[in-house]
C-alpha cells in the first residue's frame, strides 16, 4: 500500500493510504535514507509503501521504502551541532511567521530560514503577524523589512491572526497546496491556523522562555487535511535553525541578491568578503544590498550558529 506520513512520534507514523484510511505505522528494521544523516528516517509529508500485519486484532502497518522526495526541509540543533533532523518533506510553500515585538523574529533568523529554502527548492512567503498590536515604530520596522524582502523577490503580507486581516489571501495562497507554518513560538501560528480552519481547534500557547526550552531537539510536525482543498504541516516553534550542509562556495547563491551580481564578480569563486572587484561588496557599500543581510551571510559563512538569534544590529 501507499501513503503519506501525517503524523511522527519518533516511533510510530501516522500514515494515510490513497483509499482514505488511517493506518499506525513503524519502520522496518534499521531504516536509513542513503546520504543523509538524520535524528528522523521519515518525516511527515513523505509518500511512503507499507503492508498491513495483524496482531491481537490490531492491525497496524510496517513502512518498507520511501518514494524519492520533491523537497525537505531540514535544521540542525545548536546544541547537539552533528545531529540534523527533517521538519517536513514534499511542500509546496512555507509561510514563516515574523513578529517584531513579543517574540522579536531578528533577521538572522529569517535570513537562516530562507537560505535553507533556496537550498532546498521551497517557496516561502514572509506574514508579518500581529499587524493589529503595533506602534508606530513596530509598524515602520514590519513595513522596512516588507519592503526589503519584496525587493529580493519574496512575497509578504501584513496578518493579523486576531482580526481576520488578510487571513483570506492566505487561503488562496494554500488552496491545491501542501503548506507549513513555521517560526518562533508565540508567533501566533496557532492562532492563524485556527483562523483559517476553525475545526482544527489548534492549542495556543503565550510566549514563555520556559516554554521554548528544548524545542529544536522534540520537533513533531503533524499534517491536516483541510476543508478548503488544502493541507498544512503545523511545527512547533522552532527556537533556533542551524543551516546544514552548505558549502562556502555555495552560500551567495542561496541569497538571490548575491546570485545574481555573481557574474559581475572579477572571480568566480568569489566570497564576497576580501576580494578585488567584487560587485556584491559594491552593491554594499551603494545601499543596493541590506547590511543585514550581508551580516547573515558572513554569520553563516563563519559558522556562528549561537549568534543567530542576536540582533545584527546590536554590534553596529
Amino acid at each position: 500500500m501507499t501513503g503519506i506520513v501525517y503524523k511522527s512520534t519518533g516511533s510510530w507514523y501516522t500514515v494515510k493510504a490513497e483509499n482514505g484510511n488511517i493506518y499506525q505505522c513503524r519502520i522496518k528494521g534499521k531504516f536509513r535514507i542513503q546520504g543523509i544523516k538524520s535524528t528522523n528516517p521519515i518525516a511527515v509529508g513523505d509518500v511512503v509503501d507499507f503492508s498491513l500485519e495483524t496482531k491481537s486484532d490490531e492491525v497496524t502497518g510496517v513502512i518498507e521504502s520511501i518514494h524519492e522526495r520533491k523537497n525537505y526541509i531540514i535544521r540542525k540543533s545548536v546544541n547537539l551541532s552533528k545531529q540534523t533532523h527533517i521538519i517536513a518533506a514534499n511542500i509546496d510553500v512555507v509561510f514563516l511567521l515574523i513578529t517584531i515585538n513579543n517574540p522579536t523574529t531578528f533577521t538572522t533568523f529569517i535570513d537562516r530560514f530562507l537560505v535553507t529554502a533556496e537550498a532546498y527548492d521551497i517557496r516561502v512567503v514572509l506574514l508579518f503577524n500581529k499587524t493589529d498590536n503595533q506602534s508606530e515604530e513596530e509598524f515602520m520596522e514590519a513595513k522596512y523589512l516588507a519592503s526589503l524582502y519584496r525587493d529580493i523577490g519574496y512575497e509578504c503580507l501584513g496578518i493579523s491572526a486576531k482580526t481576520g486581516k488578510n487571513v483570506e489571501k492566505v487561503k488562496a495562497l494554500m488552496t491545491g497546496n501542501v503548506s507549513m507554518f513555521s517560526g518562533h513560538s508565540g508567533v501566533g501560528k496557532s492562532t492563524l491556523v485556527n483562523a483559517i480552519e476553525p475545526t482544527l481547534n489548534l492549542k495556543t500557547a503565550e510566549t514563555s522562555e520556559q516554554h521554548q526550552q528544548g524545542q529544536h531537539t522534540t520537533t513533531f510536525a503533524e499534517m491536516y487535511d483541510l476543508s478548503f482543498d488544502a493541507k498544512i504541516i503545523d511545527t512547533p516553534g522552532i527556537k533556533g535553525f542551524g543551516v546544514v550542509d552548505i558549502a562556502k562556495e555555495e552560500l551567495g547563491d542561496y541569497f538571490p541578491e548575491f546570485f545574481e551580481l555573481k557574474s559581475e564578480c572579477k572571480f568566480n569563486n568569489c566570497l564576497h568578503i576580501n576580494e578585488p572587484q567584487c560587485a556584491v561588496k559594491e552593491a554594499l557599500e551603494n545601499e543596493e544590498i541590506a547590511w543585514s543581510r550581508y551580516k547573515s551571510y558572513l554569520q553563516i559563512l563563519e559558522g556562528e550558529d549561537e549568534g543567530y538569534r542576536k540582533n545584527v544590529y546590536d554590534s553596529e
